[in-house]
């Protein structure tokens, strides 16, 4: 069960934020995740609450105001190919709708272990 968090910079429309969203889960279920898996959630934040430098590391292109930060909690065990792929599928469909440049794209992939999921009633099924 991959958690998503998106954090982006105010104001951002509904259409923005569930084009990521769209663009994230998409790539998360052509890596295997059930399409029904999701958990999303969105921290819109005003230049005092989110900062990022506009250019580290190196950046073809400077970040602007439409700079997202993905990050996608997940159990451990998928491989360096499948977060990858997940990449590629992800910055794809972000360059499409809602047109983001890559370089205003950062992912964050954080793993945990599977005895840390209760995906609800206290429940920890894959233990």
């Amino acid at each position: 069960m991959p958690l998503v968090t998106l954090t982006v910079r105010k104001p951002k429309t509904t259409e923005f934020k569930s084009a990521v969203l769209s663009g994230v889960h998409q790539a998360l279920v052509n890596s295997g995740v059930p399409k029904e898996d999701l958990f999303h959630r969105v921290l819109e934040l005003g230049t005092d609450d989110f900062r990022f430098d506009p250019a580290y590391p190196d950046l073809t292109s400077p970040r602007n105001d439409d700079f997202v930060l993905i990050e996608i909690l997940l159990s451990v065990g998928r491989s360096v190919k499948v977060k990858k792929k997940i990449l590629a599928d992800l910055i794809g469909a972000l360059a499409k709708a809602p047109g983001l440049n890559a370089e205003n794209v950062m992912v964050v992939f954080k793993e945990t272990q599977w005895e840390n999921w209760s995906f609800g009633g206290g429940r920890q099924i894959h233990v």
